[in-house]
């Protein structure tokens, strides 16, 4: 069942493609806290990314994000980022959820919040 789905669909870590491409071309770079695996062809000239599990690129973290689209040459492997202590962790896309974020106000709220800010006008 597994290869099926690996045959069929790309949004079960990597298509049977893509595992033959790795296999012959791809050089492992690393990997991240997630389990996502990071390659690369022996000449540096494509990246890519081999999920653990569901495919969804706001997994990859901004380390890796920049690595992967050549805004710098060092892999977070050999030349880590230095964060802010401001930053937050990784939280994965919520769009489209039931976690999503629902401003104050909004008429997706089941008791929609009584406005302060606003008075309707009326004619006299």
């Amino acid at each position: 069942m597994k290869f099926l789905l690996r045959l069929l669909t790309w949004w079960n870590s990597q298509t049977l493609g893509t595992q033959l491409f790795t296999w012959r071309r791809g050089v492992k770079v690393g990997e991240d806290e997630q389990g996502n695996v990071f390659y690369q062809t022996r000449d540096g000239k494509r990246r890519w990314v081999i999920y653990n599990g569901e495919a969804e690129a706001s997994r990859v973290s901004p380390d890796w994000h920049g690595w992967l689209h050549f805004t710098w040459n060092e892999a977070p492997t050999k030349a880590a980022l230095a964060h802010k202590p401001w930053e937050k962790p990784h939280q994965e896309n919520l769009t489209g959820t039931i976690e999503a974020y629902i401003p104050p106000g909004s008429i997706r709220h089941a008791v929609p919040a009584e406005r302060r800010d606003y008075e309707a006008w009326q004619p006299e």
